[in-house]
């Protein structure tokens, strides 16, 4: 198989989703939210600052989120694509990392380093979206469809 042939698989897969698992579903939405949240962060940082009731943004706290949206963003990205490749291995990942975030959350409130608003925004849809993922893939395991 040549290069080109792999990437045409590839995009052929990303955009059919064929053989795509429930709980694949469940990480691709993940990443669909993320990817949202990431472009509003990018496009208007303002607007989120005063959403999630952060201090008055400079230019320099504004350029700093639209940063982190774009980080944020391509995140969202390979969530998007694994979801929809059925990548089992960063599904596994995914439900090791999504619930650290509240503990994380949780102390970077105590230590006064972010606002509890976005703490908590952060906290509830992390560990809501690993709760989806996870229950759904054990439904899966219990229940295995057709191969």
């Amino acid at each position: 198989m040549t290069e080109y042939d792999f990437f045409r698989t590839m995009f052929r897969k990303l955009s059919s989703a064929e053989d795509r698992t429930s709980a694949a579903w469940t990480v691709e939405m993940f990443g669909w939210l993320i990817l949202a949240e990431g472009t509003v962060l990018l496009v208007s940082p303002q607007i989120v600052g005063t959403v999630l009731n952060l201090p008055v943004l400079e230019e320099q706290g504004a350029n700093y989120l639209r940063l982190a949206g774009l980080l944020v963003g391509g995140l969202g990205m390979l969530y998007v694509v694994s979801g929809r490749l059925a990548a089992e291995g960063f599904m596994f990942g995914s439900l090791l990392d999504r619930p650290l975030v509240p503990p994380i959350m949780a102390l970077l409130w105590y230590l006064d380093l972010i606002p509890g608003s976005l703490a908590l925004l952060f906290s509830v849809q992390d560990f809501a979206s690993f709760l989806w993922t996870l229950l759904t893939w054990r439904a899966e395991m219990r229940n295995p469809g057709p191969p």
